[in-house]
């Protein structure tokens, strides 16, 4: 049996997380493992990045136009095609916002269970994945001949470029299911790092207070860090910064060497968000936050203070 890694990109690039869907998809040590890459015209370079990936096999690569945009219902159909006819007993991929839109639709054409968020690969049918909000580890094992998983990214190093390249094989699209259209893509530009694989995250809660607070404090000490902004859900719906920077359960997963979290009380929900980054920071006023049960480093103090008493002397190094 082989496994197949479903690719992540955006039409130019391939994404990191696929880096590291790879590598867990090597820990199964069930076969080779292969990369569907799927998208318009032009995606022929993410294949292409995609075979110079360390233990990649081949590389399936199908150009049309309904793959455009990454859309899940025209995607789901292909997997499924593939997974039915190329003998593979295993479909990996990040769990990211993009893995787990395709992969559950995957598993329903299949007839098979899934499971989500793995963190840890024990067996080619065994798998560890957190649940209620990541304070219980779950081991679970799938008796479905076909096997269906997101994995964590921050859980698996991501594998390297390098060495001779796989080959890269054309195939049929499966073709438009006919329940969705892409319409277009508005991209966030951004000096900063992407928050899901940034060294350094400064995280900002709604005890900053305001929208203007937040900007002045957390994004001054991102820049001086060279850091990526992220927030709790509290501060997203205060209306802060956009959803897109929230940190948690509900949010995206980071695990970057620094995380300093700057007003964040500490609710088991953005915990299981950031609780597996190397080294954690915490400065709040209220002693008793849940944040402290899981920093490093704690600072007890006003916010207000100490975060431009750190930016200054930041800035004199």
């Amino acid at each position: 049996m082989k496994v197949l890694v479903l690719g992540e990109h955006d039409g130019e690039r391939l994404a990191k997380a696929t880096r590291h869907a790879v590598a867990a998809a090597r820990r199964l040590e069930a076969g080779p493992v292969e990369v569907l890459i799927a998208g318009g015209g032009g995606s022929g370079a993410v294949a292409e990045e995609a075979a110079g990936l360390e233990g990649v096999a081949r590389v399936l690569h199908a150009e049309d136009a309904c793959y455009e945009g990454g859309l899940a219902e025209n995607l789901a159909l292909l997997l499924a095609r593939c997974m039915r006819d190329g003998g593979y007993g295993h479909l990996v991929a990040a769990a990211s916002t993009f893995g787990k839109n395709v992969l559950p639709r995957v598993a329903a054409l299949l007839g098979v269970g899934m499971v989500s968020e793995v963190q840890a690969i024990e067996g080619p049918d065994r798998f560890v994945r957190p649940i209620y909000a990541g304070n219980v580890l779950e081991r679970v094992r799938m008796l479905d001949e076909v096997k269906v998983l997101t994995v964590r990214a921050t859980a698996f190093d991501a594998v390297a470029s390098g060495g001779e390249a796989a080959p890269v094989e054309r195939i049929e699209g499966a073709g438009d299911a006919g329940l969705s259209r892409h319409v277009g893509l508005e991209r966030s530009e951004s000096e900063r790092p992407e928050l899901t694989a940034a060294r350094v995250v400064v995280s900002g809660g709604r005890g900053l207070g305001s929208k203007e607070n937040f900007e002045r404090l957390i994004f001054g000490l991102a820049d001086r860090l060279g850091a990526a902004v992220g927030a709790s859900r509290a501060a997203v719906d205060a209306g802060f910064v956009p959803n897109d920077c929230q940190v948690g359960q509900t949010g995206k997963v980071v695990a970057p060497e620094l995380y300093v979290a700057v007003g964040i009380s500490g609710a088991i929900q953005h915990l299981a968000g950031m609780k597996d980054s190397k080294v954690i920071v915490a400065i709040n006023k209220d002693e008793e936050a849940p944040i402290f049960e899981v920093a490093d480093y704690g600072l007890v103090a006003d916010l207000n203070e100490a975060v431009p008493e750190l930016i200054e002397a930041l800035g004199k190094e």
